[in-house]
């Protein structure tokens, strides 16, 4: 568990670089650090299929992390699920507000479940009152014998409470009977179930009439838990408004939703936004703890506030949240969802009720929240930036575009998704000089697929490329110190210290380009966006020395010609790759489809012109093809096998030449069938993965002319020839699971 749940800046890093700090602080242990660094938190549709019926996918929900909270003088971090925009942000936000004064404190009851054994036919209900609560220890022994494990461990049925219901015009007299269990950690609904069944040929007995249901109560009101938290008025100032005014503002607002169900609707919703997130991610059922919230909120009349604000005798703010949460932190919904074993251990392992206790104090904190947005400025000022990230995405804005577009969308106020395309064109037509700040520099590498040639190229053939549209653009500008490097799409988010040793690939690259341009003593702020995911065999590290590269150039007025430039990236590609081809960083740098192929006296390259313009599918696989690894397995099987080796590079140069004079021609199928013959010899070379197979066999079966894996292999991603529907190709490998997306060659007619 982390010393603190303050950790300033959090927000800012990249999604790795917040992964980091927790394993650094201790929050994560080695193995959640590597799941969730690499996407293995969620179920698979197997693992899914034998949850519940009828399974087609899994759904995700971004699982973020709630900061700040001190709770009965202990630190938490506490992971939320949740998919509206400014929960997490404004939860942490009232967190820390309230620390100022002690944080949050919290008392609650044992963990109680209700039982109910309904008995109707019941002639004596006096007598019959009397006889079961003469019998208490009977019923209650009765109960605990299924369970001893239970009662081992300190739970078990403690107490019965008998109800009766009298008849109306409408219903019969109902006896009731409440039997009040100690699940422990457990939710227990299963437990409480079996108890229930136990007793009811008990009850009958007891009673003389008949039982019919036999089932758990989800109004848990044994089992309260109340949050308080007292912030000083000198804590609340903020803008334009007093403490005073504040304070003032967020008890007003509470006394509307006390006296009007519609507010108070509203207002509980905002406390449940908080405590459901926590809910979901720690496997704990939502609807049950939603359900017993607004049943209790209405259980001594109308239905009002679980909250209340008032004004203490020194001027302070105080709060209350009352509210009954039963949850668990045992059973299969832990061992069947890695991602709650995870968030789980981030809260420190906690009990059902000290889990309990945390999410109640997450309901006081976003209570606070909205109320004070509320109160001053209003709530849709604070909700503007998600907001608008939100309708980014669904206006289908590429990562290289989303920030750019994101704050257009805040500066202008008209935050729709409509909106959203309309800027999102109009960035597209400008390019990247929005990018730059005053004195800064621009440049942009194009990422790659090959069509043919793969590893043979390295050996002295031919390979067939096009750029995937701009990869990636980098901007240059003066930095605080060292050498800043930001990669949000790749979560990149280092800091290069001159002089010292280079700690990955990249670092060693960016290293090397800086010295050679005798820029290595530069403060420098280099950020960069990029349209390829990293390490899929798109040439995103080419483009990404390409764009660097061209950013310097234009920060510092070098000069360089494409040539250079192409220099230059090959051997960053060198330290990136080891025996790397030069393809990648010639597309990178030249940006149109060519013929390749290494010489002694630099590469020899031929320009295609395109026939016609044709959509690619580029399908991803969910591993990283990792080009060193790759290219030096080949190398070392051809040492075994030289003669059967250089016949296989013999035969992919003969397809290579074919398909770039098909190409040409515009003769598509021809070129698909290259394709596929090219893709069974890269798969002889034991270059192909299993998901690369079904991918290639997703686009073939859904029309696609002919498909193979681009780039090294190992992983990374295929290319499927698709001029008549696309779009069904990327929604068949999407269905699979698989990300796709598509690239032209020519020029894109909608681009």
């Amino acid at each position: 568990m982390s010393q603190t749940s303050r950790i300033p800046g959090f927000y800012k890093h990249s999604v790795q670089r917040r992964l980091r700090l927790l394993f650094d602080q201790g929050v994560l242990n080695r193995e959640d650090y590597d799941a969730l660094r690499k996407s293995r938190t969620v179920v698979d549709a197997e693992e899914a299929d034998a949850l519940i019926e009828n399974v087609i996918g899994v759904h995700g929900l971004p699982l973020g992390l709630g900061l700040n909270f001190l709770v009965n003088g202990k630190e938490y971090v506490v992971p939320m699920a949740v998919e509206e925009p400014s929960i997490v942000a404004a939860v942490s936000a009232a967190a820390k507000t309230m620390r100022t004064n002690g944080g949050i404190t919290v008392r609650s009851m044992d963990p109680m479940l209700i039982g109910q054994v309904q008995v109707v036919d019941v002639e004596d209900v006096t007598l019959a009152r009397e006889l079961v609560l003469e019998s208490k220890e009977e019923i209650l022994d009765l109960a605990n014998s299924l369970h001893p494990n239970m009662v081992a461990r300190g739970g078990g049925a403690r107490d019965i409470e008998i109800h009766v219901h009298p008849a109306t015009s409408t219903s019969p007299e109902m006896f009731v009977v409440h039997l009040i269990v100690d699940t422990r950690d457990a939710m227990g609904a299963n437990l409480i179930n079996s108890m229930c069944e136990e007793i009811a040929g008990l009850l009958e007995q007891l009673t003389g009439g008949q039982v019919f249901l036999r089932i758990l109560s989800n109004l848990a009101d044994h089992a309260m838990v109340t949050a308080e938290t007292v912030i000083p008025a000198e804590a609340l100032a903020g803008g334009e408004y007093t403490g005073e005014e504040v304070r003032d503002g967020i008890i007003l607002a509470n006394q509307f939703a006390e006296v009007d169900v519609y507010r108070a609707t509203t207002h509980n919703k905002g406390i449940m936004n908080g405590i459901d997130a926590v809910a979901l991610a720690t496997g704990n059922d939502w609807r049950a703890i939603e359900a017993s919230a607004h049943a209790y909120a209405s259980q001594h009349g109308p239905y009002r506030s679980l909250t209340r604000w008032w004004q203490t005798e020194e001027g302070h703010l105080a709060g209350a949240l009352e509210i009954p949460i039963k949850v668990g932190t045992v059973g299969g919904q832990v061992q069947s969802n890695p991602s709650v074993g995870i968030a789980q251990r981030i809260l420190g392992a906690p009990s059902a009720r000290e889990l309990a206790e945390v999410m109640t104090a997450v309901g006081l904190a976003q209570n606070f929240s909205a109320l004070r947005a509320l109160s001053t400025d209003g709530i849709q000022r604070g909700h503007m930036s998600l907001h608008a990230r939100s309708v980014a995405v669904a206006a289908g804005t590429p990562r290289a575009y989303f920030d750019m577009v994101v704050d257009r969308l805040i500066d202008e106020g008209e935050v729709k998704v409509w909106r959203a395309r309309e800027i999102l064109d109009e960035v597209r037509a400008e390019g990247p000089d929005l990018l730059v700040p005053a004195g800064g520099g621009r440049g942009q590498g194009n990422g790659k697929i090959i069509l043919l040639g793969e590893h043979a190229v390295v050996y002295g053939r031919h390979a067939l490329a096009a750029p995937v549209d701009v990869a990636m653009r980098a901007v240059v500008d003066e930095g605080d110190s060292d050498i800043e490097i930001l990669i949000p799409q790749w979560n990149v988010s280092e800091r290069m210290h001159e002089g010292a040793a280079p700690r990955n690939s990249l670092e060693e690259s960016l290293q090397l380009i800086l010295r050679e341009l005798e820029l290595e003593s530069h403060a420098l702020r280099i950020h960069l966006r990029s349209g390829v995911p990293r390490a899929m065999g798109l040439g995103g590290s080419a483009a990404l020395a390409v764009a660097v590269i061209r950013a310097l150039d234009d920060r510092f007025g070098l000069d360089l010609t494409d040539e250079q430039v192409n220099a230059l990236a090959f051997r960053s590609e060198q330290h990136a790759h080891g025996r790397a081809s030069g393809i990648d960083n010639s597309v990178a740098t030249y940006g149109r489809p060519i013929l390749f192929r290494r010489g002694d006296d630099g590469p020899v390259i031929r320009d295609v012109a395109v026939g016609r313009d044709t959509p690619v599918v580029v399908g991803l696989s969910r591993h990283e093809g990792l080009t060193a690894a790759m290219v030096a397995r080949v190398a070392q099987a051809r040492e075994s096998t030289p003669q059967a080796y250089e016949r296989l590079f013999d035969e992919i140069d003969v397809l290579t030449l074919q398909a770039a004079d098909e190409l040409e021609r515009g003769n598509l199928e021809d070129l698909g069938r290259c394709m596929n013959l090219c893709h069974g010899l890269l798969n002889a070379l034991q270059v192909s993965t299993h998901e690369l197979e079904e991918l290639v066999e997703i686009a073939r079966h859904h029309g696609a002319l002919g498909a193979k894996l681009t780039g090294a292999g190992g992983g990374g991603a295929v290319i499927a020839l698709a001029p008549e529907d696309p779009q069904r190709i990327v929604q068949a490998m999407r269905a699979a699971r698989y990300r796709a997306f598509i690239t032209h060659l020519g020029e894109n007619p909608e681009a």
